[in-house]
């Protein structure tokens, strides 16, 4: 519930919401750890090759390429609260040991990476989870703000971190700054100790298994254009916005001949321009819209790489940066508030974790040539050419937009009415064959097959492995669907929990073309060849 301070449509309405504040604080304590975490790993490699301070990125980030989709699926099969502390105590346990590695003096370059790489491995296991639970916090108009502070809180985070990181490792040493981090895991175990979830959010365990789960997710994302749309966006954007992060360390010590502290400042400049920014975002985005802010948010970011590649003034690109960070945290609230709002519950870990395998995955993957780039070439060149495809992500905004989000509505729909058996299968039985036939006017037939093609993507979405749709050829006004779905279970899925709103939207306008006092016709059949059907004494009653 929003405190009365707080209007329902204000950028900050979901910090009236007890447990998403707590959680918020919690997690600003948390991301300022990891921050000085990173300033403390990256500073420990100055003096090494570029190639090598450039992997503490790829360290942190390869882990969500690997792990993000079975984290998912996790987060969809079990608790998410449980999931989130397992989390916090095992980057607790890896925060802990890097601090004592280092205040022993015994930290290498390769332990750095490989407990880098397991903090990373925390994070992804993480991420999915804490993305999915934000709809259980607050209200859903609130989803894009929730996702602005979400942004806001990293962003902040950034503006002090990175700073006050700096200054305690050129004071004391990069141990202290790793044994902050290990701390701050536990005010995110406590917060989450401390909720009362409801237990109607509590998934099941012991449903789908892994790889089963791992295709529907598969199966969810390819047969959602405006999911993919998002997916590609994000591609876009990441490979040239990336390489401010990688390349920044390189242009504090070499280009401006900056200390630990003065590169905690540059990064912090970048968070200060991102807390900055969700006070404009709001207003930004009602004037461009959503693919105007992605556009003008990859042309900004374009120009500051030009600064950083061209300028040798610490003041000049400590301001620039200060754009960069208004840019960063308007393209990527826009992109999160999006793949939100259109994941529905039953899927919505797995959807968030392609998400950040993107996301992070192009970070993890251009690090390393960035600083490839940079050991070959210089800086100039590898921060010219990220600009390069900046502007180009940016003209492709024109032509690849986010989709809009009319009728878009993800939430649960149970329109469907128990199939009338005249046997009990099992869960594991199938492949179950989906026969739906329908009675349209000839002359409505393109029309039906139009929106149908709709109708399709739903069904393939929710469980089905293949479709057809077919017309009689002695009756045109005879239309034949017909979907494979893999098992009983799956199928009972789409019945129980997976369809949408959005999904039932479409049938509707379908069957609006159907033959007035006409009904679609629904038959369910199995494969004959696992034994004979064994009628029950009292098969259900109802009409599909």
């Amino acid at each position: 519930m929003n405190t009365p301070s707080l209007k329902p449509d204000s950028a900050w309405a979901p910090l009236g919401a007890r447990v998403f504040r707590a959680l918020w604080i919690a997690q600003l304590v948390s991301n300022i750890g990891s921050w000085m975490q990173m300033v403390g790993a990256q500073w420990l490699l100055i003096g090494h090759d570029a190639a090598l301070m450039t992997l503490v990125q790829t360290a942190s980030s390869l882990p969500v390429m690997l792990l993000a989709l079975p984290s998912g699926v996790v987060a969809d099969r079990f608790d998410r609260r449980g999931v989130l502390l397992a989390a916090q105590v095992a980057m607790l346990a890896v925060s802990g040991t890097l601090a004592v590695l280092a205040f022993l003096d015994a930290l290498t370059p390769v332990l750095l990476l490989v407990l880098t790489f397991l903090l990373g491995c925390g994070t992804a296991l993480m991420g999915p989870a804490w993305q999915a639970i934000q709809p259980e916090l607050v209200e859903r108009r609130q989803l894009g703000q929730a996702a602005a502070l979400g942004a806001v809180n990293m962003n902040l985070a950034r503006a002090v971190g990175p700073a006050v990181g700096g200054v305690l490792v050129a004071w004391a040493g990069p141990g202290w700054v790793f044994a902050f981090n290990a701390a701050s895991y536990l005010g995110i175990a406590a917060v989450l100790l401390l909720w009362r979830r409801s237990p109607t959010a509590v998934p099941v365990p012991g449903g789908e298994k892994l790889l089963s789960a791992l295709d529907a997710g598969r199966r969810y994302v390819w047969y959602a254009p405006g999911v993919r749309r998002i997916l590609l966006r994000t591609a876009l954007f990441i490979p040239g916005g990336g390489a401010l992060w990688s390349l920044l360390p390189l242009v504090a010590s070499r280009s401006l001949h900056l200390g630990p502290g003065g590169y905690g400042l540059l990064l912090g400049a970048v968070g200060a321009g991102a807390v900055a920014g969700a006070f404009v975002l709001p207003r930004v985005n009602r004037v461009l819209g959503a693919n105007g802010t992605l556009a003008c948010g990859a042309l900004v970011f374009a120009g500051v790489l030009v600064v950083l590649a061209t300028v040798r003034n610490t003041w000049p690109v400590a301001v620039s940066l200060l754009f960069a960070g208004v840019a960063w945290i308007a393209v990527l609230s826009t992109l999160n508030s999006a793949m939100q709002r259109r994941l529905p519950g039953w899927v919505r870990a797995r959807g968030l974790a392609v998400y950040l395998l993107v996301f992070q995955g192009g970070q993890a993957l251009t690090a390393p040539l960035w600083g490839a780039l940079a050991e070959r070439l210089g800086l100039t060149i590898p921060l010219l050419t990220a600009s390069v495809l900046l502007l180009l992500s940016a003209l492709s905004v024109r032509h690849r937009p986010l989709h809009g989000t009319e009728g878009v509505d993800p939430s649960p729909s149970r329109h469907w009415p128990a199939p009338p058996l005249v046997f009990e299968p099992g869960p594991s039985d199938g492949p179950v064959q989906v026969t739906v036939s329908y009675r349209v006017a000839p002359e409505d037939g393109p029309v039906f097959t139009e929106r149908m093609a709709h109708v399709a993507r739903s069904r393939r979405r929710t469980g089905a492995l293949t479709w057809g749709l077919y017309q009689d050829g002695q009756d045109p006004g005879h239309f034949i669907e017909n979907y494979l779905v893999a098992s009983w279970s799956e199928h009972l899925a789409q019945h129980e929990h997976r369809l949408t709103l959005a999904d039932r939207r479409r049938e509707d306008q379908a069957r609006s073309l159907l033959v007035p006092g006409t009904q679609p016709e629904v038959t369910h059949a199995f494969d004959a060849s696992s034994g004979p059907v064994v009628p029950v004494d009292d098969p259900p009653k109802g009409t599909p």
